[in-house]
């Protein structure tokens, strides 16, 4: 008994649950809703992907996908299909042959100059008329060449328009094939999170015929007319402004350079006074000592293994005879990392502590990271010349964003609970800080130092350019000369620099 009651129960709980789940299709598709119940059903109890097509995506195309609030879809499509329209009009109404033919033009005015020349020459008997004859044939020939690549370029016509009407024939397809799938993707994520926008809008089908009514006959236009307006093909720019801007831009670096020269004498004094201990530690103490020291740390900080590659790593460098800039590029390297990771992790602190701070420093790290090196080696020459402390400036500004970034990554995801308790048993806030937060996050700081150590010495060869020397300055040689032996011998002994600072730091954090 207790069974045919759950089963009349099952049977009559279905019908209620397919029909509140065509309620929510018809909620959120609002227009053609029978259509999209029956293609939603197909497409969910199929176990993988279902056959559906969409006349309505294929013949409206981005339209319908604006209307359905499918914006990717719409620019992926439009952009597309923007190509094969372009494609089709130029096998039309394009004169491919026309740059051909301008040129076949201007060679045979020239051609008829030089046989006027040809004629003048042998009537005054000139000893000129031989070469200008020559000329006259080079240049026909010439011409001749230029009207078979006009009508050599006139014959793809055809191609060309069958390519594009053929990729927009497969655009089609594709668009009718994928349309319901992508709207039963979206309906799925609109019945957990309600915010999404669904049914028809008109507002994006009024905008999308807008935009698509604006670009597609400009950039038809552009692509067949034989002389398309200026505006289109070249930007209205002003020369006067660049130099104006320019001008300004001198000026300040300028007042900066001569109001500021003690505050940026007192900054290369500092980094020179770090460099030049760095570099009496590395450079000037014996060879074997070095040596000795750096194995001795490989091996108690990392282990045998990186112990022996470490020796290996010196033996590469002592007997192919880059030691002491080994050496010196280390020094540069350690004064460097030392001063990303002396500022970075207390930014990194302060900006898990203050999203205020995060938010106001963020853009300045993102500026930090993208801007090429050349271009902020510009005003590290104007404030602090050239030589070996800007070049460290230069690494300094490539290689603090990566500490400060995973210090604050690393503190921000400290467990809550866990901050929680500290407090609870009366921890203060440098006691939660010191004893709690930093051991707990200690592997995203020590992966920040790492990140930070690796980027500074990949500026190595940039910062030999402004004169910080070591195993860039042989690197920028072999390129200058074109040395590849030499370049490639180099380059492996940065390699191998690298890797052994790698495995040290490595070691040390997993410690």
């Amino acid at each position: 008994m207790s069974t045919v009651i759950e089963n009349s129960h099952s049977s009559s709980d279905a019908p209620s649950t397919q029909t509140h789940l065509h309620q929510l299709i018809e909620e959120f598709t609002v227009s053609r809703s029978p259509y999209y119940i029956k293609q939603f059903n197909i497409l969910q109890s199929a176990r993988n992907f279902a056959w559906t097509f969409n006349w309505s995506a294929t013949l409206f195309g981005p339209m319908w996908m604006a209307a359905r609030n499918l914006w990717g879809m719409f620019w992926a499509f439009a952009v597309i299909e923007l190509v094969a329209v372009v494609q089709i009009s130029r096998g039309i109404w394009s004169d491919l042959g026309i740059e051909h033919n301008e040129r076949a033009e201007r060679l045979s005015l020239k051609a008829e100059d030089l046989l006027a020349q040809h004629e003048e020459a042998m009537a005054s008997g000139s000893a000129s008329a031989d070469a200008l004859a020559r000329a006259v044939g080079y240049m026909r020939e010439n011409v001749d060449s230029a009207r078979q690549a006009a009508e050599e370029s006139a014959s793809a016509a055809p191609g060309i328009f069958l390519s594009g009407l053929l990729l927009l024939l497969v655009v089609k397809c594709f668009e009718g094939v994928s349309a319901n799938w992508a709207l039963e993707r979206r309906f799925l994520r609109w019945r957990s999170e309600r915010t999404i926008a669904s049914g028809f809008s008109r507002s994006g089908l009024g905008f999308a015929g807008v935009l698509l009514t604006l670009l597609f006959p400009v950039t038809i236009y552009r692509f067949t007319a034989a002389k398309p307006l200026d505006w289109l093909t070249v930007f209205p720019t002003d020369k006067g402004l660049h130099g104006y801007v320019s001008k300004v831009i001198d000026q300040f670096f300028d007042f900066l350079t001569n109001y500021g020269k003690s505050f940026f004498g007192a900054i290369t004094h500092s980094i020179r006074v770090v460099l030049d201990a760095m570099e009496i530690i590395l450079v000037g103490t014996p060879w074997p000592v070095v040596m000795l020291v750096v194995v001795a740390l490989a091996w108690r900080l990392a282990g045998p293994r990186t112990a022996i590659f470490t020796i290996a790593s010196l033996a590469y460098l002592a007997l192919f005879g880059f030691w002491e800039k080994s050496m010196a590029t280390i020094a540069l390297l350690g004064t460097a990392a030392g001063i990303c990771v002396t500022l970075g992790i207390p930014l990194g602190v302060w900006c898990s502590k203050s999203r205020k701070a995060y938010t106001l420093l963020r853009p300045v790290l993102d500026l930090m990271q993208t801007m090429p090196a050349f271009v902020y080696l510009i005003p590290v020459i104007a404030f602090f010349g050239i030589g070996k402390p800007p070049g460290i400036i230069a690494t300094v500004v490539f290689g603090l964003p990566p500490v400060v970034r995973l210090t604050a990554l690393g503190l921000q995801s400290v467990p809550h609970s866990v901050k929680e308790a500290a407090v609870a048993f009366g921890a203060t806030n440098a006691y939660l800080l010191i004893k709690v937060e930093i051991p707990i996050a200690a592997p995203s700081i020590m992966t920040g130092v790492n990140q930070t150590i690796l980027m500074c010495l990949s500026m190595v060869v940039i910062a030999s350019l402004i004169g910080a020397e070591g195993l860039g300055g042989d690197v920028l040689e072999a390129l200058q000369y074109v040395a590849e032996g030499s370049g490639m011998l180099a380059g492996i002994a940065i390699l191998l620099c690298a890797m052994v600072i790698d495995r040290i730091v490595q070691g040390r954090g997993q410690k």
